[in-house]
């Protein structure tokens, strides 16, 4: 499981240095530019869709959209009937040339309702703290992946989580502190490092030097 970055082109060369970072991640929100690599789009719904910055970026990265890896149809966060609701109606919502990269994204409650798989991309697991790291959003991706579907996981930003996804096989994923604080990244990139001995630093006789 690699990142997907929100950051500028000049941000992403720099972090790209690191073996967990594929791509960018474009919103109507930060609007960057485009790095001219792997990238994905991501709504900017989480406080309110921004419709009209939202399809003035689909606009603006039409002729790059074989880079493209998924695009997440506008959600209600924390109401995965209301996001379903909103999947049905995303004809009004995407130009046409876009509708093969949409991506529904999983909110909580979604485990008791009818998903459309063969409609979909790509799944974004997004949801409450909670719901995320639940069981039932476990399941999904699960069935995502059985079912050969890209998995993008959203607020990624600590180890643990970052563990968990990834041995449920999902593809990519995204954190807003990974993207802004290089620490963060670092803790992720060396979690599985032995942890320092007691006298590390010191001679032999365990006295120092």
């Amino acid at each position: 499981m690699k990142f997907l970055m929100d950051n500028s082109p000049e941000q992403l060369t720099q972090k790209k240095q690191s073996a967990l970072v594929m791509g960018q991640l474009l919103t109507p929100l930060t609007r960057y530019a485009d790095w001219g690599g792997q990238y994905a789009i991501d709504n900017g719904a989480f406080s309110g869709f921004p419709r009209q910055a939202f399809q003035s970026l689909l606009k603006r990265q039409s002729e790059h959209r074989d880079r493209c890896l998924f695009v997440t149809c506008p959600d209600v966060v924390g109401s995965g009937r209301r996001t379903l609701e909103l999947w049905r109606y995303r004809a009004e919502l995407f130009p046409t040339k876009w509708r093969d990269k949409a991506a529904l994204v999983a909110q909580d409650g979604m485990e008791d309702l009818s998903i459309m798989w063969c409609e979909m991309a790509c799944l974004f697991v997004g949801g409450g703290d909670p719901w995320k790291d639940s069981q039932a959003a476990a399941d999904i991706v699960r069935t995502a992946k059985t079912l050969g579907k890209w998995v993008h996981v959203g607020r990624v930003n600590t180890p643990k989580r970052y563990d968990h996804f990834a041995a449920l096989g999902a593809d990519s994923c995204d954190g807003s502190g990974v993207a802004m604080y290089d620490h963060m990244l670092q803790k992720i990139e060396r979690r599985n490092d032995p942890a320092p001995s007691l006298f590390e630093g010191c001679g032999d006789d365990g006295k120092g030097v």
